[in-house]
């Protein structure tokens, strides 16, 4: 009898085990039972997730994103700050739902969690002096261009164009500067940032992005894996949003011709892209 008691308690704890393990796994029912959708998001990245000096609030690209997938599984947006470093690990611990931070699409990444839609693509780009000689990417074979140490578009130039003579930089205002100055005749950056330094310049210096790009990147929003209802519910959201114009209204807002990035949307929400 105490053997018996003791399989029934064994098959009690486990079916208790599988069942908790289901309420875990249904990550978009407990969203709505909670009413708040919590999104990780950068506070140090503008336009895309920064604090407003005047309003102390976090907005940006990724925000509104956030806020737009929210209102369409019809709950509360819940911002939560993290830091580039942490953001992959915060979204593995459950500390937070969807991961709205810049995040680019890599097989590695793809490991690690699942994409969305692509919501964003990122243009590397070779930032020049305007007027000078260099009229398209190529021309800036052979030539003196520079990076940031450590930078991703380091090992893109190696492979779009090996003849560059790469000379990096510790940040991004010092490789800036030096193809401003003439010590380097191009600088390989994100197209957003580009355009951030040039409107920082004024009117003295011009700056433009040579055709074509050097690479893309596509972003999409971090969902932990093993949440299928979640990332489907999602994807409809993000889909929703381009369908609806909401999607080229946030483009239009944050990165725009009204904006000082200038920038023109040409590309549209869908399967991320490697």
């Amino acid at each position: 009898m105490n053997s018996l008691n003791k399989l029934t308690a064994g098959l009690l704890g486990l079916t208790l085990v599988l069942l908790a393990g289901t309420a875990r796994a249904d990550q978009l029912a407990d969203i709505k039972a909670r009413g708040t959708l919590v999104c990780g998001v950068l506070a140090n990245f503008e336009p895309f997730g920064y604090q407003d000096p005047a309003s102390r609030d976090i907005v940006g690209y990724d925000v509104d994103y956030c806020k737009g997938v929210a209102k369409a599984l019809g709950v509360k947006p819940v911002l939560q700050v993290v830091s580039m470093e942490a953001r992959v690990p915060e979204l593995l611990q459950g500390r937070i739902d969807v991961l709205a931070a810049v995040l680019g699409y890599s097989p590695a990444r793809a490991g690690q969690l699942d994409f969305t839609h692509q919501y964003y693509v990122a243009r590397q780009v070779l930032a020049v002096k305007s007027g000078g000689p260099f009229k398209v990417r190529d021309d800036l074979n052979g030539k003196r261009v520079s990076t940031i140490k450590g930078s991703s578009n380091i090992a893109i130039m190696g492979q779009v164009m090996p003849s560059v003579q790469l000379v990096s930089y510790d940040d991004a205002p010092s490789a800036f500067l030096a193809m401003v100055q003439g010590k380097a005749n191009g600088f390989v950056v994100s197209e957003p940032i580009m355009h951030r330094f040039a409107a920082k310049l004024g009117t003295n210096v011009h700056v433009e992005a040579l055709s074509p790009p050097v690479g893309l990147e596509h972003w999409g929003l971090g969902i932990k894996k093993g949440e299928p209802a979640l990332l489907n519910a999602v994807n409809n959201a993000l889909d929703g949003m381009e369908k609806s114009g909401e999607s080229q209204q946030i483009f239009d807002k944050w990165l725009g011709a009204k904006t000082i990035y200038q920038m023109h949307r040409d590309f549209k929400t869908g399967p991320v892209q490697g």
